[in-house]
């Protein structure tokens, strides 16, 4: 089971619709991994690389044209440590 990315209720990891709200489901085969976002972020977060990944494009772009104030680094690492420290359930429903 997961969560409606909606309205929270639970619905089958494989419905293509809420049934309780009727919003359409993401598919289950572009599931982000955590420990991937984690390391992405630790490693290679200055230049945005972490949120290509998850799919935050601009952001991403905003790393990249930043990356040399060292800002994005600080803000990279300070991620990293929300993502270890963030559930799987939690992560899957707001990255999915």
């Amino acid at each position: 089971m997961v969560f409606c990315r909606a309205c929270g209720k639970e619905v089958h990891e494989t419905a293509t619709f809420c049934p309780a709200c009727g919003a359409i489901q993401r598919p289950a085969a572009g599931k982000k991994s955590r420990v991937t976002a984690a390391l992405l972020a630790f490693f290679l977060g200055g230049f945005g690389i972490h949120k290509f990944y998850l799919g935050q494009i601009g952001l991403g772009i905003l790393y990249l044209l930043f990356c040399w104030t060292f800002i994005p680094s600080l803000v990279a690492f300070i991620e990293f440590l929300i993502y270890v420290t963030m559930s799987d359930e939690a992560f899957t429903q707001k990255y999915g």
